[in-house]
């Protein structure tokens, strides 16, 4: 019977030491720790994404500066309709400062894109600051309506700080779709919560302190939250100098069509807001918002599609089908737990139909242009939600508030259309 072989002896763990030599003579080496065991990524993509250098610094000083953003609008409206008791006039005040900021905010976009984010958000922000103080002064001191408008309108100089977020987001994790996907998801639910959040603080502010309190604690938090976040330069994108063969971000092929999808986006929010309050009041909408945050915290997670446009024509149909809800819960019935379910079911699409409409934008526009092109795609949003806005006020005042929710709705199917003629027409052109 054959032996087995013998088995080899175990490896010691005390092995003849290394030798290396030393002032002309031979010592022994020391030998090198043990590495320690790397942890294993987490399995949380947003974990991950946090993780990246740098990146909890510059999200922390941009929640802080967008938070305002849904506060100034809001403290604005209550601080001078209380002063001179007209909302049309408060109204007419802030739809000015909208227009300039359509105006001015894709050109200050170009500017941070060709001498970086630093260089440019912070003396822009603080010239919206000294805007928003110079409405409070005139509001104080019940200077003439025509200076509320002036003041009002320097405030547009503020930077898209969700849009330089993503371009750094796009910057860091550049040919990696699947963080790139979890970032614009991300942003776009913190989007929600902060334009959740910032109504309720700007009324609560307005309503237990004094009537400015609201612009003044805003403008203080965008400065703040400004400062923070230009003050990471590792993970700011480099500055890109403007050639003479660039063209602008709207000349690129698909890009119009992108930006009149966001329009008819826009109108959906736009319409939305105006006949939830007319029929149940501005504390509802906090719902739709909700579920449009979770949603898109719930989409982040998921694997990027393949086809994105494919996908993003998926987005506006459930969109659609979705914004029919809170229509036949006003029209059937009067119960508000019905319209507030039917509105955070409502709020589930939206946020996955920004998230990717994003991605197209991201993907469609150069690296140097990021910006631009992303402030291009906000400007066509607010074009839209003041389009939205005066429509849905027209139908609540001729056809009452119940009829109002087909505005937003049919506004979403205005969105699914575009969305499919282009799509068609690009597989044409093909």
């Amino acid at each position: 019977m054959p032996r087995s072989p013998a088995p080899a002896p175990p490896a010691r763990t005390t092995s003849t030491p290394l030798l290396t030599v030393a002032g002309g003579q031979l010592v022994a080496a020391p030998r090198a720790a043990p590495k320690a065991a790397r942890r294993p990524p987490s399995a949380n993509p947003y974990l991950r994404l946090l993780a990246t250098p740098g990146a909890r610094a510059f999200t922390t000083g941009n929640l802080i500066a967008r938070l305002p953003m849904g506060m100034l609008g809001v403290s604005a409206i209550i601080m001078i309709a209380g002063s001179r008791d007209s909302y049309a006039l408060a109204g007419a005040v802030t739809a000015t400062g909208l227009a300039a900021t359509a105006l001015v905010a894709p050109f200050t976009a170009r500017l941070v894109d060709r001498y970086g984010q630093a260089r440019i958000a912070v003396p822009a922000t603080a010239l919206a600051v000294l805007g928003s103080l110079a409405l409070v002064l005139c509001v104080r001191y019940e200077a003439p309506a025509w200076t509320l408008f002036v003041a009002y309108a320097a405030t547009a100089t503020t930077p898209n700080t969700g849009g330089m977020s993503r371009a750094r987001w796009a910057h860091l994790h550049r040919g990696d779709p699947a963080a790139l996907h979890t970032a614009n998801s991300f942003e776009q639910s913190a989007d929600e919560l902060c334009f959740m959040l910032g109504p309720v603080l700007a009324a609560t502010l307005c309503g237990t302190l004094f009537p400015e309190a609201g612009t003044l604690v805003g403008a203080f938090l965008l400065m703040t939250g400004v400062l923070i976040f230009a003050a990471q330069r590792a993970t700011e994108p480099p500055p890109t100098p403007r050639t003479r063969t660039a063209v602008s971000p709207l000349r690129i092929p698909g890009m119009p069509a992108l930006l009149a999808v966001f329009l008819a986006t826009g109108a959906v929010f736009g319409a939305l807001e105006v006949v939830s309050i007319a029929h149940a009041g501005g504390e509802i909408l906090a719902l739709q918002a909700a579920g449009s945050g979770a949603a898109g915290l719930v989409y982040g997670s998921l694997r990027p599609a393949r086809n994105v446009h494919g996908r993003l024509l998926l987005c506006l149909a459930a969109m659609t089908a979705l914004m029919s809800l809170p229509l036949l819960a006003a029209t059937s019935t009067a119960s508000l737990p019905v319209l507030a379910l039917c509105l955070l079911l409502a709020g589930a699409a939206t946020a996955p139909t920004m998230v990717t409409g994003m991605t197209l934008v991201q993907r469609a526009t150069p690296a140097g242009q990021l910006n631009e092109g992303m402030t291009l795609s906000v400007t066509a949003l607010l074009g839209g939600v003041a389009a939205g806005a005066a429509t849905g006020g027209w139908l609540v005042e001729h056809a009452g508030t119940a009829a109002g929710y087909a505005a937003p709705m049919g506004a979403a199917a205005l969105a699914l259309a575009v969305a499919w003629a282009a799509r068609v027409s690009g597989d044409s052109a093909r």
